[in-house]
């Protein structure tokens, strides 16, 4: 017996309806491991820090008007720092500055090393082996090391931090963006891009950046934790965030002789350890959100 109200075409129509991006996202997020909700919750937490620094913060960045190595205390949270500044204030502000720095850096390393790493491998003539040797070579060296000599001779300053980190950093990208996206420029499409007169810029844009975004994306996240750990290691060695900047890794630098007066005030002890957590916390909670980004772009997250 046919239901008089059945229409064809309206059945159709909602078959065929997409769901919004916000609907999908939300599917994503409920169907996400616990890790992955985990690292979220730890990244949304660290930007709203980050942004809101300056109402959070109970001190300005640089006020220096108490006394040095004040204990904990309801003025002073986390105690106070060599020089009478509240490292809690610091704490709240060095998020902003080495997040923001950090990815600042990571997008530069990107934009160069991945720009370079398409147009290696559309072209696979002389700009490819000039590009893959230079690669080599700053490759060969330890970034570290090379890292310290380049600010030594440009200056400790923000500029020249996030330029020479991005610069070698780069190398990275460009190896793993030419590894992609060279299976994917001899692709029948893309030489008819070739054919009908496409520049490069445009196949680079339009027909092999889209089909390598998973693993550069799952690449950006890891990029950002190792980019965000070296410079705090170099704002510890005292060449990277220069004061009165707040930084996480000069304030581990700055705090680490409390350590020596655990025995008379077990809180004081623990001050250089704060910002070394911060650190840590945003580095795990990363890469439990590359964790689930990976196993869904390979495959392996999906429900059977």
């Amino acid at each position: 017996m046919s239901d008089a109200s059945y229409n064809a075409a309206a059945e159709v129509a909602q078959v065929r309806t997409r769901r919004t991006r916000w609907q999908r996202s939300r599917i994503a997020l409920r169907k996400a491991p616990i890790s992955a909700k985990i690292g979220l919750f730890i990244i949304a937490f660290y930007i709203f820090v980050a942004v809101f620094a300056p109402l959070i913060a109970p001190y300005g960045e640089a006020d220096d008007s108490f006394a040095p190595f004040a204990p904990w205390s309801s003025t002073n949270w986390l105690g106070t720092d060599q020089i009478g500044r509240d490292i809690l204030s610091r704490l709240i502000y060095g998020a902003r500055n080495t997040i923001g720095l950090a990815l600042i850096t990571t997008l530069l390393a990107f934009f160069i090393g991945g720009s370079l790493g398409l147009a290696a491998s559309i072209d696979r003539g002389w700009i490819d082996q000039v590009l893959s040797r230079g690669t080599d070579v700053l490759m060969a060296i330890p970034s570290l090391i090379f890292a310290l000599m380049l600010l030594s001779i440009f200056g400790s300053n923000a500029v020249s931090l996030v330029i020479i980190i991005a610069i070698l950093d780069s190398t990275r990208v460009f190896r793993l963006t030419r590894a992609v996206a060279v299976n994917v420029a001899v692709m029948d499409y893309v030489e008819a891009a070739k054919l009908r007169g496409e520049g490069l810029g445009w196949i680079m844009r339009k027909e092999i950046l889209p089909n390598i975004m998973p693993p550069l994306v799952a690449e950006f996240g890891l990029r950002f934790c190792f980019v965000f750990l070296t410079i705090a290691a170099l704002s510890f060695l005292g060449v990277g965030i220069q004061p009165p900047t707040a930084d996480w890794g000069s304030m581990v630098r700055e705090t680490a002789q409390l350590i020596q007066f655990a025995e008379y005030d077990i809180k004081a002890a623990l001050t250089p350890f704060i910002p070394a957590a911060a650190i840590a916390i945003i580095t795990v909670g990363v890469n439990f959100v590359v964790d689930c980004f990976l196993d869904k772009a390979s495959g392996l997250g999906d429900d059977t």
